[in-house]
């Protein structure tokens, strides 16, 4: 135990003696989960910014461009009498959508002739499409039904019959895990999850792939022959350093007042069973493939498109059969997967089970692998020690 001490305490000093590994380390998750939570910490989009063509200038039109001003949503930017050059502005000034009004629009819907209102919206980039569309459809039909319930009043419906007859029924949502939409609160718990499974990936592909390039292996296999020593004194000092990590991570939940329970038993299970998987994969890569830089090339070509094949934003239903089986052997994927079902649903591990059983299976077959081929690599080293003599 003294000499596992001694070899702990040099395992520090190497790690701490490495620059690229502390900035992964400690800099990836201290520096993107603050800056993440800063870009999203607006919780959903407003002021997207739009264009009103009003081609009749009627106090209908004039009504309708007030109602989209007092959407928090839409920024009415400009009002215009016609198009003009609204091709060539639109990449420039970065509309969301340009609304037109019809020449002869007040007259028309006067007389039942049902004008259109057009909209072009801006398609690059969907998500801020979809919101735009989304609220404009909203102003219309509110103005398209009071339009309506007032031309049934001047008919001599009383307020209510003219209400009820043109509402035949009522849809009421009613909006659960996330009711006000916070987009925090949707997309920081994956990128965070994403972040530190990447951040494990890299800091383990370097504590053997070094070990083998500057000769310090060789030294090792002096005090021990045992592939399991080697991996408990390479991944202890990852285990006394990653909680102080996960700590400071699940401290922005409330920092950046994201409403989900993530303090309870079941996420430190989670979390512990990711860890462990995580450094399983790191290791294995990192003794598979004796040079630093290949390891964390390949092991990035796992990490990169792990959050996007996770199904935590795109669901799985819509990718690939294959492409989704080969992304269940991927932590983050149960990770995210039990995470939404314990701290979104509020269930516990009996709701994550089948996470939690391709985590373990994960976390097995790695370090079986990790036992036999670090074996092969130790006798290997042995055998190189004794021809050199």
């Amino acid at each position: 135990m003294k000499k596992f001490i001694s070899l702990l305490k040099v395992e520090f000093k190497r790690i701490f003696s490495n620059g690229v590994l502390l900035a992964i380390f400690f800099g990836a998750p201290i520096g993107y989960g603050i800056l993440f939570g800063y870009v999203y910490q607006q919780a959903k989009v407003v002021d997207l910014p739009i264009v009103i063509v009003d081609q009749d200038q009627s106090p209908t039109t004039d009504k309708m461009i007030d109602a989209f001003e007092d959407n928090e949503v839409l920024l009415v930017t400009d009002v215009r009498t016609s198009d003009g050059n609204i091709v060539n502005e639109m990449p420039v000034k970065q509309y969301a959508a340009v609304i037109t009004f019809p020449s002869d629009f007040e007259k028309n819907l006067l007389q039942k002739k049902y004008p259109e209102v057009r909209i072009d919206l801006n398609m690059a980039n969907i998500l801020n499409a979809n919101t735009a569309s989304k609220n404009i459809s909203a102003v219309l039909m509110t103005i398209n039904a009071g339009i309506e319930i007032e031309g049934l009043k001047k008919q001599g419906l009383h307020p209510k019959q003219a209400k009820m007859t043109y509402e035949s029924f009522k849809i009421n949502f009613n909006k659960l895990y996330n009711s006000t939409g916070n987009y925090i609160t949707f997309m920081l718990p994956g990128l965070l999850a994403a972040i530190m499974q990447q951040v494990i990936f890299l800091a383990m592909a370097l504590v053997f792939s070094r070990d083998f390039e500057d000769g310090y292996f060789m030294t090792l296999t002096k005090e021990s022959k045992s592939s399991c020593y080697h991996i408990a004194l390479k991944a202890t000092p990852f285990l006394i350093m990653l909680p102080f990590m996960w700590l400071f991570i699940s401290l922005l939940f409330p920092y950046f007042k994201i409403n989900a329970s993530i303090f309870n038993m079941s996420m430190i299970v989670l979390t512990l069973l990711l860890t462990i998987a995580s450094m399983g994969i790191g290791m294995l890569f990192s003794i598979a493939i004796p040079n630093q830089l290949k390891a964390t090339e390949l092991l990035m070509v796992i990490s990169t498109p792990a959050f996007i094949l996770s199904g935590f934003t795109w669901p799985t239903l819509a990718i690939p059969d294959f492409i989704t089986s080969i992304a269940q052997f991927i932590p983050v994927t149960q990770y995210l997967s039990g995470f939404r079902k314990v701290a979104f649903y509020g269930g516990d591990l009996s709701s994550a089970v089948s996470e939690i059983k391709i985590l373990v299976l994960i976390i097995i077959v790695t370090f079986v692998a990790m036992i036999i081929l670090l074996q092969f690599k130790i006798k290997a080293s042995i055998k190189k020690a004794e021809k050199a003599l």
